[in-house]
């Protein structure tokens, strides 16, 4: 241990003789414990709220999408089928029917989007956690479908109500300068039940059945739209595209859950960034304390400072006594703000006592060692320079003085 370390720990655990300074001292080492608490449980309660977010489209969004690389649709055989089975990582796989459909029940009428899926979907998206009312799909029965509570509010739906049915209209695909008939493909279904995720997508989905999608939008029953993929963790995604590319006969691309919704993963990430910014203001705001504090210390201790250099200390150690002190300010100001902070985020995580207002939902807080790490350092680098400029000029001073003396 140094001589300027060990001056620099004694000063820090010691009272000046003047009130005013000790008080000084105090505010300024509190100051960085509230700096940093804040800061700590604003980026873990942003984590929570981010986790809280996204965890509509976790649940709704599959892992990976194959969608075609030019155009709506893609033929996928049962030969294609087969061999994205027998990857290794593939749990399971569903192809779907996605088109802009025009909804009517009874004098009300709503744009929506119709989802045709097949049996197999219920394995790579939980559905039935998603539905609210009724039931799934009946894919005996290809007239029935599943609509989200936005549009059930909209056009006033039920759950089996075989006197009124919901109908559903495509454009009908013509030749150009040709047209004969009604403008509109359109059939008729059963509202099985009632799902609900988020308040956007409860407005823009109806799911049916991948057959009645292919009937009423006239297309073969070997083409569709994508095909949704249910994975392990940490599968080989490289491996993954490369066979897709290899026994795909049509041109596909592969687009993992993040790429599916790259707009709000940009936007949370941009508000994160901008959330640790304006509160790194905040600890710089609070550490222009510690460098008064400083000051006020080196002022205070010039008596010290003089008989130091008469027992010979270096005036580069006595610079470095305050610059230690400052630096130990953040440390166990830090210290403390981080054990104080972690334990109401883990309170709130554990037993939650804080709700969003008006509900009954705990305010969500996430617990991260990255947050933990990220607010430390800032501070001590922070501090650091903090102090370095509180103390600049004190070697030249001293320096001088031992000279003179």
């Amino acid at each position: 241990m140094t001589v300027a370390f060990r001056i620099a720990l004694r000063y820090f655990f010691s009272k000046s003789q003047q009130t005013v300074i000790n008080r000084i001292n105090a505010f300024a080492l509190f100051m960085v414990v509230v700096a940093t608490a804040t800061l700590f449980i604003v980026l873990s309660a942003f984590d929570g709220l981010k986790d809280f977010g996204l965890s509509f489209s976790n649940r709704f969004d599959p892992d990976f999408e194959i969608q075609p690389a030019q155009g709506k649709f893609f033929t996928f055989s049962p030969e294609e089928q087969q061999s994205l089975l027998n990857f290794p990582g593939v749990v399971a796989i569903s192809p779907v029917i996605e088109e802009k459909v025009f909804l009517s029940f009874k004098e009300k009428s709503q744009v929506a989007y119709l989802k045709g899926v097949s049996e197999n979907y219920s394995s790579v998206i939980a559905v039935a956690d998603l539905i609210m009312i009724g039931d799934w799909l009946d894919f005996q029965e290809t007239n029935n479908v599943v609509a989200g509570f936005g549009i059930a509010a909209a056009l006033s739906l039920g759950v089996y109500d075989y006197t009124s049915y919901l109908n559903i209209a495509v454009p009908k695909k013509q030749e150009a300068g040709v047209f004969s008939g009604a403008p509109f493909n359109q059939k008729a279904a059963t509202v099985m039940g009632l799902y609900q995720i988020s308040e956007d997508l409860d407005k823009k989905y109806v799911f049916s059945s991948a057959d009645f999608a292919q009937q009423l939008l006239g297309l073969d029953s070997l083409k569709y739209s994508a095909v949704v993929v249910k994975t392990r963790p940490k599968i080989d995604r490289a491996a993954l595209q490369k066979t897709i590319q290899q026994q795909f006969k049509s041109p596909v691309v592969l687009v993992s859950r993040a790429e599916q919704n790259a707009a709000l993963y940009r936007m949370l990430n941009l508000e994160n960034a901008a959330i640790y910014f304006i509160f790194t203001l905040v600890m710089i705001i609070a550490l222009f304390n510690v460098i008064g504090a400083l000051i006020m210390m080196v002022l205070d201790k010039k008596k010290q400072m003089k008989i130091l250099l008469a027992m010979g200390v270096a005036p580069r150690d006595i610079h470095r006594i305050f610059l230690i002190l400052g630096i130990m300010i953040c440390f166990f100001g830090g210290v403390i703000g981080l054990i104080l902070s972690s334990g109401v985020v883990l309170l709130q995580e554990t037993a939650p006592f804080i709700y969003v207002p008006g509900t009954s939902l705990p305010y969500p807080v996430v617990f991260t060692f990255k947050n933990l790490f990220s607010v430390f350092f800032t501070l001590i680098f922070l501090g650091t320079l903090s102090a370095l400029w509180a103390t600049r000029g004190l070697h030249r001073k001293m320096r001088h003085q031992a000279i003179h003396s």
